[in-house]
């Protein structure tokens, strides 16, 4: 193994694995911290261990987080990449400083960098200020976030109440000067006691030139856009051969279905443009889930009868008006956990109908559902979009694959749901 990899949810798993494989690794990605009763890790060029411990305490992220270092080590990985989400979701507790600490200490090194960039997907870093398309990341729809709202796109201002240690910032005159420039920089940086530099990035040639910069540090944090300049640096190292076939899954057939649970501004509109279409959907309303007037079972009887004869819509994503007001009923954890349990139930049982290629959007719920279906890893293949691949399992007793999609809510354009649908050879 050259790269393991801590993602703190799985649809940020899967996307830094697409990057992977897109640049011809062959990857991997286990679902949870690996039982290590259970055996080694699988081999592969690269092995993404996906986590839930974004938005959980602290301590436990750590925790979780060391446990999968542990296995990552022991598997021989050359390099460790700590992965979040590209609009750097975090609150002032963390949990993006705390476990950049635990990690840093546990391998001994005194500077990483953190750069959340990924162009491709409109996220891009520049004098340490993240930006959301043409938006300061303070002004998009991330400011109204549920459970991580980001109300300042300073980056380092963000950082530095999280860590221990000094933050300081990687200019873009450093990163776009190239490798030497930028590790010149950093070895100034280190001089002058910084321990974590937000590294600024505008465009693919910035990631290629960081993952030249830094390919030899022991330790980078980054969102998934770093993740694409890694791997030439690795070839280039003699460290690996790129695989053209590293993508390839197998062809499924079946009956298809999306589950949606993120409340993001992009996945709203991805469901407003599915029902626009006239296509079949079921809404899951989180009130009436407590009130007991609807239920998960009711809602996957209704799923299943519709799904025999056209794909189906299952989803909770609403306005943040409605999110709020859900919230303020029953509290934010509870409102969260309520809609996570109802919509990996509903997704278990479509499955066990006879589903065999499934979407599911948002973060929280794609952990849920893949929690509940009990896989255990998945097998990387093409990109439906930057960011979101399509992903093959085995699913636990019977073996049977399954395709998966795991896209993180802010991920995708108004018809991803068709498309990833379509790519997978859903007529639609």
């Amino acid at each position: 193994m050259i790269l393991g990899v801590i993602a703190d949810d799985f649809t940020g798993a899967t996307d830094v694995a697409s990057m992977l494989v897109r640049a011809g690794m062959r990857t991997v990605q286990v679902l949870g911290v690996p039982d290590p009763q259970k055996g080694a890790l699988p081999e592969a060029d690269a092995v993404v261990i996906a986590l839930k411990t974004r938005t959980i305490a602290p301590a436990d992220a750590v925790a979780q987080s060391l446990a999968a270092l542990q296995a990552l080590r022991a598997a021989g990985a050359r390099q460790i990449y700590f992965k979040y989400c590209s609009t750097f979701d975090s609150t002032p507790e963390g949990n993006i400083g705390p476990v950049t600490d635990a990690l840093m200490a546990a391998l001994g090194t005194d500077f990483t960098i953190a750069c959340p960039a990924f162009p491709e997907n409109g996220r891009t870093v520049f004098k340490g200020h993240l930006f959301v398309g043409d938006q300061l990341l303070s002004d998009s729809g991330m400011r109204n976030h549920p459970l991580t709202p980001m109300r300042d796109a300073n980056l380092v201002r963000v950082l530095q109440p999280q860590t221990r240690q000094r933050v300081g910032l990687l200019r873009h005159d450093s990163v776009g000067a190239g490798a030497d420039a930028a590790r010149t920089r950093i070895v100034q940086l280190r001089a002058d006691g910084v321990a974590i530099a937000v590294a600024d990035a505008v465009d693919n040639g910035d990631l290629l030139t960081l993952g030249e910069a830094c390919a030899d540090l022991p330790l980078l944090t980054a969102g998934s856009g770093v993740a694409l300049g890694l791997p030439p640096a690795y070839a280039r190292r003699g460290w690996f051969s790129p695989d053209d076939h590293a993508a390839t899954l197998d062809d499924l057939t079946g009956p298809a279905a999306v589950v949606s649970g993120s409340c993001s501004e992009a996945t709203n509109g991805q469901v407003a443009r599915w029902l626009a279409a006239g296509h079949t959907a079921l809404q899951v309303d989180p009130l009436a889930l407590h009130q007991g007037t609807q239920t998960a079972d009711a809602v996957l009887a209704q799923a299943r009868a519709a799904l025999a004869s056209v794909p189906v819509l299952v989803y909770a994503t609403a306005a943040p008006e409605s999110v709020k007001a859900v919230q303020a009923a029953l509290g934010v954890q509870a409102a969260g956990e309520l809609v996570e349990h109802a919509l990996a139930h509903i997704a278990r049982g479509l499955v066990a109908g006879g589903v065999r290629r499934l979407v599911v959007a948002g973060g929280e719920t794609s952990g849920a559902v893949v929690l509940a279906l009990g896989v255990a890893q998945l097998r990387i293949g093409a990109a439906i979009c930057p960011g979101v691949p399509w992903t093959q399992a085995a699913l636990p007793g019977s073996g049977e694959p399954l395709l998966l999609a795991l896209k993180s809510g802010n991920f995708g354009g108004p018809d991803f749901f068709v498309q990833a649908l379509q790519q997978a050879g859903v007529a639609l």
